[in-house]
């Protein structure tokens, strides 16, 4: 029995949107195409209908990952907002629904030039979202990129290390300190 175009697309966004979870919690080798359609609800053999390979997958599922960033950022109103949230107990505690440039910022680096195209596209999104959430000045980007900096490497690390570590709660909480930005 054929499914719809309809169905056939739905599926393969779930399969994309677990591939997004799946590759930020365990990493683009941490997950095999059986545990990730399995995971998606599906049998191994459909994944070649969907995608012609693991990479295209991975492509896919980076933006889609940097996609839902992108809406998490629409909706912060102030830069300390934005902060709080994205370096927070809850995204140290759930990589997989996390930022992506936190979670696959060392995985992406292994990867083609394909897939670090894509994540490099969402890391621009997210500096230039955090651009619109500084005041305005000369130096306005490059405040943005050690924001974005900060924050990503804070996340990163407090993300390796065990969740109870106080270490790790220690990095959070010093890269949500205020240092004069509004």
């Amino acid at each position: 029995m054929r499914i719809s175009e309809n169905q056939a697309r739905e599926n393969r966004e779930r399969v994309v949107a677990e591939a997004s979870r799946l590759f930020r919690e365990k990493g683009f080798d941490g997950v095999s195409v059986e545990k990730l359609m399995k995971a998606a609800g599906f049998t191994h053999g459909g994944f070649y209908n969907h995608f012609e390979s693991k990479e295209a997958l991975a492509l896919e599922a980076v933006e889609h990952a940097f996609r839902q960033m992108d809406e998490f950022r629409g909706r912060a109103e102030t830069i300390k907002d934005f902060i709080d949230v994205y370096v927070s107990k809850k995204a140290r505690s759930s990589p997989g629904s996390s930022c992506p440039a936190a979670a696959l910022a060392g995985e992406v680096a292994r990867q083609s030039d394909d897939i670090r195209e894509v994540f490099a596209d969402g890391v621009e999104r997210m500096i230039s979202s955090v651009v619109r959430l500084l005041p305005d000045g000369p130096d306005s980007r490059l405040e943005a990129i050690d924001v974005v900096c900060r924050m990503v490497g804070a996340l990163a690390l407090a993300q390796a290390m065990p969740r109870t570590s106080a270490l790790g709660r220690e990095v959070i909480s010093a890269a949500k300190r205020d240092r004069g930005r509004t």
